[in-house]
């Protein structure tokens, strides 16, 4: 925790040195890791040092609150629920916006528009901008483009949690049920940390789903193939 605290304490100092550059900080890692709570630390170091800040989470996201980041142990800071970030600006008002310092964006992987959003309010606003958000699903793919902005960061921090099985490490979050969809929102009843070996080992309805998916995927490709041939 202090060497969290010290890294956000460091790029707080380091984005008011380069007031007017931007900046853009990326949290990931599995749920129930602590992102929600990293960023609501983060957002509040901004606040004690004076800086302007929004919040903006996913409108998809009710689980807790409509209208408030809220983690997983209840601690809760008033946000902005939208469908898609580019429209943020309008929605909280031209002016309003020219003075904000900081905006930070939880439930990223849900936002399909993430990449661009953060080029223009860092590159071109000049603001600091700080996403919270998983880095995969549950079959440890790539989830939304969170990690389409990695090349854009000034900063990452991977955390982890405590596996559900063993306590160790946790790295991966494991769906409990044999839905397939990739966004399915839950908490506790719906998924689970776990570490690599439990993951990997302990893992039957991921093995089920994988398979689903991969199959899913072949006969779309089939099929493509199928209407290419046809049209030659």
């Amino acid at each position: 925790m202090a060497t969290l605290d010290s890294d956000i304490s460091r790029d707080v100092i380091s984005d008011q040195e380069h007031h007017g550059s931007g900046a853009i900080h990326v949290i990931m890692g599995p749920m129930f890791s602590g992102k929600s709570t990293s960023l609501l630390r983060r957002i509040k170091s901004e606040i004690n040092t004076g800086r302007s800040v929004a919040m903006v989470k996913s409108s998809k996201d009710t689980r807790y609150a409509k209208d408030s980041v809220v983690t997983h142990d209840g601690i809760g800071f008033p946000c902005w629920a939208l469908p898609d970030l580019m429209s943020f600006p309008e929605i909280f008002g031209h002016d309003a916006y020219a003075k904000l310092d900081v905006i930070g964006i939880d439930e990223a992987q849900f936002f399909g528009d993430l990449y661009e959003f953060c080029c223009k309010v860092a590159d071109d606003d000049g603001k600091t901008v700080i996403v919270a958000g998983l880095d995969g699903d549950y079959l440890r793919r790539s989830f939304g483009a969170v990690l389409d902005i990695i090349p854009l960061v000034d900063s990452v921090t991977k955390l982890t949690a405590r596996c559900e099985v063993c306590g160790q490490k946790a790295f991966f979050t494991l769906r409990k049920t044999c839905d397939t969809r990739t966004e399915l929102i839950g908490g506790a009843d719906v998924y689970m940390p776990v570490c690599r070996n439990h993951y990997v080992n302990n893992n039957q309805v991921v093995i089920k789903a994988s398979k689903e998916v991969l199959d899913s995927a072949k006969e779309r490709s089939e099929s493509c193939v199928e209407t290419v041939a046809a049209m030659i």
